[in-house]
């Protein structure tokens, strides 16, 4: 579907975290697409706000103002060799799906992770969510690999899928 023209997007603030963790939020406790189980308390949220920054934007999307999205970019693993690869997260307002919020975010993280060096964007996405892969899909994101059975919310089984998308740039970072 079209987006709609009065969204726009912009990196995240402080601010913007009781927005982010409300709409987060509703996933925990009505989706599968996230694996996390009881919600995020704002502590928390404020710590995984405290571990992005320039390498690991976080970005918001708005509609007249408010917050109806956001995607981040984020540190894929620990280890250092894994420093050139990050993993995307993109959750939009339940009532505003449909309207192209989500691939103006998650073309914008892409842009965001090439300009930034990065040579990989992992999606890891619950095997139930079409809408999800659908996206990812659309923007060359390739699947690699299915984790069977390694999460169990709501009283179910779930299959994580891994999607890749690989970044044109040097071949050493």
């Amino acid at each position: 579907m079209a987006q709609d023209s009065s969204t726009s997007l912009r990196p995240a603030t402080r601010g913007d975290l009781a927005d982010i963790n409300e709409i987060y939020n509703h996933y925990v406790l009505h989706s599968t697409c996230t694996y996390q189980e009881t919600p995020e308390t704002m502590a928390g949220r404020r710590e995984w706000f405290g571990r992005h920054g320039d390498e690991h934007p976080v970005v918001v999307a708005e509609i007249d103002g408010r917050v109806v999205g956001w995607g981040s970019l984020s540190a894929f693993h620990a280890r250092s060799a894994f420093r050139r690869t990050v993993e995307d997260s993109i959750y939009i307002h339940p009532e505003l799906h449909g309207r192209g919020i989500g691939s103006l975010v998650l073309r914008d993280l892409v842009r965001r992770a090439r300009l930034l060096g990065h040579r990989a964007v992992v999606a890891a996405i619950e095997a139930e969510q079409p809408a999800s892969l659908a996206l990812h899909a659309r923007f060359q994101f390739e699947h690699v690999g299915r984790l069977r059975q390694v999460g169990f919310k709501f009283g179910r089984w779930l299959d994580l899928i891994y999607l890749e998308l690989l970044l044109p740039g040097p071949e050493t970072a």
